[in-house]
């Protein structure tokens, strides 16, 4: 990556910090959606779903995922994951991918939590098809249930996961039992970086 688009992404990473330490970070005692307790929440749609936010998550996304498809040689078509927190991220980044290049054909979809009963009755939806080599997004991760859950709808649909990436790493095994599955994270924070003043 030449200097000033690393220079570039370096300044948008500490404005996305920034935008979540203030809008999205809390700390007090929270039951996670694992069920577990916490001193720490992250409300990341705060800020995937702030015009702002979204601007910086999908440039810095979109670069992540152009310079890890290159390191690990894989070609990328769609990028996606379980809605609802996956959504906004997804979006961002394929809209950032589109503006950048306008010809290329990377694209974006969502999965459902359970199949659509109606209609044609897909579990994914937007742009997807079987054989699509596909990043897994999600916004936060804690134990990883959610983007295994992605993960597991799109291998049955026929596609496959180059790599994950993820706006925030809680750091508490999330990213462990997906790399068990032999699919490498990224994540774009972790707790660490969150809790740690500017």
């Amino acid at each position: 990556m030449p200097a000033t688009a690393k220079t570039s992404t370096s300044s948008c990473k500490e404005q996305l910090r920034s935008l979540l330490q203030k809008k999205s970070v809390y700390h007090g005692e929270f039951t996670l959606a694992s069920g577990a307790k916490s001193d720490f929440y992250v409300d990341a749609r705060v800020t995937t779903m702030d015009p702002r936010g979204a601007c910086l998550i999908g440039e810095i996304g979109w670069e992540l995922v152009k310079e890890t498809a290159s390191k690990l040689g894989k070609r990328v078509d769609a990028i996606g994951g379980l809605t609802l927190g996956a959504d906004p991220v997804a979006l961002s980044i394929g809209i950032a991918a589109q503006r950048q290049d306008p010809s290329t054909p990377f694209q974006v979809f969502t999965v459902r939590k359970k199949a659509k009963e109606h209609g044609r009755q897909k579990r994914i939806e937007g742009n997807f098809s079987p054989g699509n080599s596909v990043v897994v997004v999600d916004d936060v991760i804690t134990t990883g249930g959610s983007t295994i859950q992605a993960i597991d709808a799109i291998e049955e649909a026929g596609g496959r996961v180059a790599f994950v990436i993820v706006l925030v790493d809680r750091e508490e095994g999330g990213r462990e039992n997906i790399e068990k599955r032999g699919h490498k994270v990224i994540p774009i924070f972790s707790r660490r970086e969150l809790v740690t003043a500017v």
